[in-house]
């Protein structure tokens, strides 16, 4: 078995891709993202963070968030968000991928993929090319022209903030911007 090593660093801002099980389009559902929404609040009540940018995809999540400055424990985090979704989604007869027998033997269910990627986000340049990337991200997989058309994602919020505006983000920006961005975990 692999033995992954996370950094965690209390204060600290990270990038995360979680990605559902077999690429399942369960998060195309809009039960599915409440029950997403929710998992992430009820997570927060307990173990607070703050969540910088999201956008929800069909079948996986880009996040970034920056811990709590005495924790940073993001992992316990994602599992509480995931156990929580899995409970709702399922409680509301949402479906689910194959479970193999091993996968009953250790109680994990055909929502979400095993693990997730993370990224420390190392200083303000690498903040703000994986804050781009995730905006631009329904672009990129080709689910809108521009990022302001995917009602999924903080874009909206941080266009009313002055960060963004409402053009930025189309088919046309120069998709090589973000070929710095790499290994996204996608």
């Amino acid at each position: 078995m692999s033995d992954y090593r996370r950094c965690y660093v209390p204060g600290g801002s990270f990038f995360f891709t979680v990605v559902t099980e077999r690429r399942a389009g369960i998060l195309a559902n809009d039960r599915a993202r409440d029950c997403l929404r929710e998992a992430i609040r009820h997570c927060r009540q307990h173990l607070p963070f703050h969540v910088d940018a999201l956008v929800i995809l069909p079948d996986h999540i880009h996040s970034i968030w920056t811990m709590a400055q005495d924790d940073g424990d993001y992992s316990k985090r994602w599992g509480i968000i995931k156990k929580h979704f899995t409970q709702s989604w399922l409680a509301l007869g949402g479906a689910e991928q194959p479970v193999t027998a091993s996968r009953l033997r250790y109680r994990r269910r055909g929502i979400w993929q095993r693990r997730f990627w993370e990224h420390a986000l190392r200083d303000e340049q690498d903040y703000q090319n994986h804050f781009d990337y995730l905006h631009f991200n329904p672009v990129k997989h080709g689910l809108v022209n521009k990022a302001s058309d995917w009602p999924y994602s903080s874009f909206h919020h941080w266009v009313n903030q002055g960060v963004y505006s409402m053009d930025w983000g189309s088919r046309n920006e120069d998709y090589e911007r973000f070929d710095n961005v790499r290994n996204t975990g996608e």
